[in-house]
Order: structure tokens, then sequence, then C-alpha cells
């Protein structure tokens, strides 16, 4: 169900007054906004959200641990509980947040999430953060083109993703908005659409990895 009005584009769910997320963000703070199945949660994951909060110089990310990646099969992934727990574990000290706010919230998709936080959270300046790799697939997501819209999107280089991200349909579509990344600290206070793309020391680690690696480890199990 949709709310009528100004915010007709927010779920009911959505209202300020209507969500309990479990955790506290104050106008002026300038916050990034990771989401992901963290299936399982890794040092890659944990590299891109340190690489942003310093580059961008925020005062928290907040991880979005997602019930289910609707692009992604469901038997492939572990239950939210582990998931949750893998996201605490890598998401270090008290400027990372880790939060099921998905499934509270009823919704599966990013553009659903990025408007119901900036209801609810007025006054709060948001970034999107995502790596390289999903820059390459961001055309594929609901309402990429409105993604870029609606906040700032940082993007963190990640291995073997640099080439095809940066000429990637969003990448393309988006060159106009593309900010230096000598910029990097003020993209939090830019009006969307507006995104960088950060290089970093690269980290190796990828979910698809570590579960063919857990796969192959319980077969050889007797």
């Amino acid at each position: 169900m949709w709310i009528a009005g100004a915010a007709r584009r927010v779920p009911t769910a959505g209202r300020p007054s209507g969500l309990r997320l479990g955790f506290t963000l104050l106008p002026g703070m300038r916050v990034g906004l990771f989401g992901g199945s963290f299936n399982p949660a890794h040092d890659g994951h944990a590299h891109v959200a340190e690489t942003a909060l310093k580059r961008l110089q925020l005062d928290r990310v907040v991880w979005f641990v997602s019930p289910q990646n609707p692009l992604k099969p469901a038997e492939d992934s572990a239950s939210l509980a582990v998931r949750m727990k893998g996201a605490r574990q890598e998401a270090r000290g008290p400027s990372m947040i880790v939060t099921n706010a998905e499934s509270r919230i009823g919704s599966r998709y990013t553009i659903d999430l990025l408007r119901i936080m900036k209801v609810r959270f007025p006054g709060v300046k948001f970034v999107w953060i995502m790596g390289a790799d999903n820059l390459d697939s961001l055309h594929s997501w609901r309402g990429w083109v409105n993604i870029m819209r609606e906040m700032p999107v940082a993007v963190i280089a990640r291995p073997g993703a640099e080439i095809k991200s940066r000429f990637s349909a969003a990448a393309r579509r988006f060159a106009f908005a593309k900010v230096p990344s000598r910029e990097a600290r003020l993209l939090a206070g830019r009006a969307p659409p507006a995104w960088v793309y950060l290089r970093a020391p690269l980290n190796f680690t990828s979910s698809t990895a570590l579960r063919a690696r857990l796969r192959k480890a319980s077969l050889k199990t007797p």
C-alpha cells in the first residue's frame, strides 16, 4: 500500500511513526548506507565500508543485511540470522551499524530503502555505498535510474571490476554527474545525481569464492 500526498512514493511502513529500525541518526550527520546479502560477510565488505567511512568523512556506515537478494537464488543463501552475525563480526568500531531493517520495512528493493531512510531521518546527509562490481550490474536493479537520482553514490574499487564498471550502463548514463575523487569528502552534501569512483588498495576476498570453498569442504566431510 502506498500513502497519498507528497510522500506517495514511500510505502506506509516507511512513515517515521511506523518504523522502528533499532538505531538513531541525528540531523546533520553524514551517513553511508551499505546494503547486501553478506552471504557471507567478509573482510572485503569491511574494506569497502571502511574506505567509504574514511574517504567520504562519514559519521556512520549502516550495513543493511537484506532478507533475500531478488537477483540471486534463495537456496544459495544462509539464514538472515547467520548473515547478520557474520556482518556484525566484520563491521568493527562504533561508526559501523548492522541492521535487518529491510526485513522490518518489508521490501527487498534498494530504491524503497533509500526513500524510506530519507523520510525516517530528515536532515541526515546520506550516501549509498557499493562495490564496483555492483555498479557493473546496477542497470539490472529495480528503479536503478531513480537510485542514482535519489541520493549521492560512492563506488569503491573491487578486483576485476574496474574496467567493466567504468563502462557500465549506469556509469555511461550518469557520466555528467561523476565527481572527482579528490572531492569525495564533499559528496554527502551534494544534490543527486552525484557519484564518485574511489580507488583503494584492493581486497580480493569474495562471497562467491567463500561459498564455493565451504561447499567443497562440506563434500569432503564424511
